[in-house]
């Protein structure tokens, strides 16, 4: 039995594994950086140990350190949460060779998925239906003669490849060998690798994913789908569970094709065979994450079932504690992502002091979330700050309690996506169902509309404030009597202040 594990995540994931490993009475470490000696994971573990400095190729992605940390704390297992070393099969290697549990799938499955070449490759074998393709592309005159075969428009995708890194869209022929070297490019710099691949691209797709868990005894099961087409530069910003366009067969079917993804490696733990969808109902493999995704907690509230525990108690060697005859999907359930980010600046991220945070409660509503009143954001790290999941008996309830939770959730000090999110949910695509991985560029102007109205309504509010307060200043009649209470300021430039809207 697993009784202590260290978390090698910062974050809301780390807190979120932290919270499931508190329930089975499993002790927790946390690793932290210069930049994270105040966060959240680090108060709520039972130990925690410095591992360098703020950035992560000095701190989190240093197996050596993440190591030397477990046989310090006498740490049985290791739960990678996702980013970082989730998916680097030398860090569950290493794990294994000086015998810690490692949380997770093991290397072989990590390599063959991980390279999208090699997972395409597995898949065809496997049965699995594909994206018509190529293999890895090196000779100009080869990629040509592929794209012909294939027929334009195309995508040009890194093997090593994600988050949108080392992709072009090819709609000319004469656009792909500047594409292709583009992307080459690229992939090198991002990943160290520059192999490349070619796809159909598919016009108008649904990026659908299906969350699946195996374990050491052979079983293999899924846990439906999930819905992840409001997309961003290939990042996902809004998630949903049951997808819209789902129907029985539909899902029947794919679910079938992902299971048969991870037998295909032996899969052990929780994984997500991805999907591209059309709206006719034909589908294709995409790609399979190896270890547990952002947008987990909309499955986890349809079906019951604590991913974390369920990973931890495969890694502790028990069989699946649960049959696919015994799940269902009740309800609906969605996502946002939280971003310290500017929507109004090409969505740059915001990093800083956190002034004031009132965090969303009620009915259906669950905040994953790290932050608190005066923690600093910092520069190192992606600016996601927290995960908002509601629930609802049907999807139209979710919606509604979604924009009722994005309403009440206040920060201040930095920039957030919160108002942004709050259109998505508005949009007529959105709310009708009627939308794929285009929506964002397809509403733009109605999703940036709030934006613009609220810098303007801040800057009023900012003006306001400070000339009430100039005003008392110079002898003019105050805002509020504070001769009887004896203030020191104002209620106006400590409401200003408060807020985050003064900083004098």
């Amino acid at each position: 039995m697993i009784k202590k594990i260290l978390v090698a995540n910062r974050g809301e994931i780390a807190v979120r594994v932290m919270r499931s490993c508190r329930e089975m009475g499993i002790k927790t470490v946390a690793v932290y950086s210069d930049a994270d000696r105040k966060a959240m994971h680090v108060r709520y573990a039972d130990d925690a140990y410095h591992i360098g400095p703020s950035p992560s190729n000095e701190s989190y992605l240093v197996i050596d350190k993440i190591i030397d940390v477990a046989k310090k704390s006498n740490a049985d297992a290791i739960h990678p949460g996702y980013g970082f070393l989730s998916e680097n099969p030398a860090f569950a290697d290493r794990c294994k060779e000086e015998g810690i549990i490692f949380i997770g799938p093991d290397s072989n499955a990590m390599r063959v998925m991980g390279d999208k070449i090699s997972a395409r490759n597995k898949m065809i074998e496997a049965g699995v239906s594909v994206v018509p393709g190529t293999k890895d592309l090196r000779e100009e005159a080869e990629i040509l003669e592929a794209a012909d075969r294939i027929g334009l428009p195309v995508m040009v995708k890194a093997s090593a490849g994600g988050g949108g890194k080392g992709m072009r869209l090819v709609k000319q022929r004469e656009e792909l060998i500047s594409s292709v070297r583009a992307a080459k490019s690229e992939a090198m710099a991002a990943f160290g690798d520059d192999a490349v691949y070619i796809e159909k691209y598919i016009g108008s797709p649904h990026h659908i994913e299906f969350q699946v868990l195996g374990d050491s005894h052979g079983n293999i099961i899924h846990l439906f789908e999930r819905e992840c087409s409001v997309q961003r530069r290939h990042q996902k910003v809004v998630e949903e569970t049951p997808s819209p366009i789902m129907t029985p067969e539909m899902r029947a079917a794919m679910g079938e094709q992902a299971v048969m993804a991870a037998k295909a490696v032996d899969y052990v733990g929780a994984g997500t065979i991805e999907f591209l969808a059309d709206n006719n109902g034909n589908f294709y493999f995409l790609e399979m994450n190896t270890r547990l995704q952002v947008e987990h907690p909309i499955t986890e509230r349809v079906t019951g079932v604590d991913l974390v525990k369920e990973q931890i108690r495969i890694a502790e060697g028990h069989p699946i504690s649960f049959k696919q005859e015994d799940l269902s999907q009740y309800g609906h359930a969605m996502e946002a992502r939280i971003y310290a980010e500017d929507p109004e600046n090409n969505f740059m991220p915001s990093p800083g002091l956190i002034q004031h945070i009132t965090e969303p409660l009620g009915l259906g509503v669950r905040h994953d979330g790290y932050v608190y009143e005066g923690f600093e954001i910092p520069i190192y790290y992606d600016p996601m700050i927290s995960k908002l999941i509601v629930w609802g008996k049907d999807r139209e309830e979710a919606i509604g309690r979604m924009r009722r939770a994005l309403y009440a959730y206040k920060i201040t000090g930095i920039r957030t996506n919160l108002a942004f999110l709050d259109k998505v949910f508005q949009a007529d695509d959105f709310v009708n169902g009627n939308y794929d991985t285009h929506f964002i560029e397809n509403n733009i102007d109605f999703l940036m509309e709030r934006e613009k109205f609220r810098g303007n309504i801040e800057n009023i509010i900012k003006i306001t404030t400070f000339l009430h307060h100039q005003a008392k200043l110079e002898g003019g009649v105050p805002m509020s009597d504070d001769s009887d209470n004896n203030c020191s300021e104002s209620e106006w430039k400590s409401f200003g202040k408060r807020r985050g809207m003064l900083k004098i």
